[in-house]
């Protein structure tokens, strides 16, 4: 009796017992692919584009605080005259007294103690959040969330009214308060918590007879510096660039941060002084150097510290 597989073969022989589902014909054909040096062109070409319009800005930027007014209103930015880079620090100097690095000087204190604060407030909400068990925790770190979605525009006017009635307005405790929460960091820090800080050293910890502010400062904390370096380098970028919440507080312009002395300025030359134009362009190159260094020398807590809790 011969298989409907090779009728020429007996049953028993090993041509008979081969399996029915093994084809013997061809595969699928492969369709023929795009050349690789067509995929390689298109994302090179895209990579290009987004390069140039990524920093186009910067490098015009950069140029126009080295001309001085003549040449950036002639619109000529892109030459090579009316270089004046001296002049431009020379009038920065003196301009209203030098009150430009006054409002720097400011902004480094808004932006350094706000950025800290938050830092430590927001770790210790997160810790607090992931290592505590009490009632109704999902529920407020809920609410928590819902503070993320809420603009921060949204806050200023309410924040204004609430600073009115304990007399805060135009003190930098105005702009200063106001900074140091960011529900994103306290999320930001559970994340971290979870990640960096296994629950079996705090509770040896606990054992061993340390309190939880102990167990906190001395172990949690510095297990989560990575988180801490993030949550502060964010902040100090939002408080650094933020001027809106400065232009409702305050009314006195040597409490003045950068970007809203630099924006008052901007003012002045779409009304009656076109010469400052240099001088707000030179400005603002100055005050963006601290946030670029600041993320360079940190970038290896941010790093890592953006990919926290993407692995469990």
């Amino acid at each position: 009796m011969t298989t409907a597989l090779d009728p020429g073969s007996p049953a028993g022989s090993p041509a008979g017992s081969r399996t029915r589902g093994v084809a013997t014909g061809p595969t699928a054909s492969t369709r023929p692919g795009r050349p690789r040096w067509m995929s390689k062109a298109a994302v090179n070409t895209a990579l290009v584009l987004a390069g140039v319009y990524t920093f186009f800005p910067a490098v015009w930027m950069l140029m126009a605080a080295a001309k001085n007014a003549t040449g950036i209103m002639s619109g000529h930015v892109l030459g090579w005259s009316d270089f004046d880079v001296l002049g431009n620090l020379s009038g920065l100097v003196h301009l209203q007294g030098g009150i430009y690095f006054r409002w720097l000087l400011n902004s480094f204190f808004y932006a350094g103690v706000g950025s800290a604060v938050c830092a430590l407030v927001c770790c210790a909400a997160g810790y607090a959040f992931d290592k505590y068990e009490f009632r109704g925790k999902e529920k407020l770190f809920g609410l928590v969330l819902l503070g993320v979605l809420v603009p921060s525009a949204a806050t200023v006017l309410p924040l204004y009214l609430l600073a009115s009635k304990v007399h805060l307005v135009n003190t930098v405790w105005a702009v200063l308060i106001p900074s140091v929460v960011n529900p994103f960091g306290v999320y930001l820090a559970r994340v971290f918590a979870q990640g960096y800080v296994p629950d079996e050293v705090v509770e040896a910890a606990r054992v061993d007879g340390a309190h939880e502010l102990r167990i906190f400062g001395s172990i949690g904390l510095p297990m989560m510096k990575s988180g801490f370096a993030t949550i502060m380098l964010f902040q100090f970028s939002a408080i650094w660039n933020g001027f809106f919440l400065a232009l409702v507080m305050l009314a006195d312009q040597n409490l003045y941060p950068v970007s809203l002395g630099l924006y008052i300025w901007n003012n002045a030359v779409a009304s009656d002084a076109p010469s400052l134009v240099s001088l707000v362009i030179s400005g603002s190159v100055i005050a963006v150097i601290p946030v670029i260094v600041l993320f360079v020398c940190l970038q290896r807590f941010w790093r890592s510290g953006l990919t926290a809790g993407a692995v469990k």
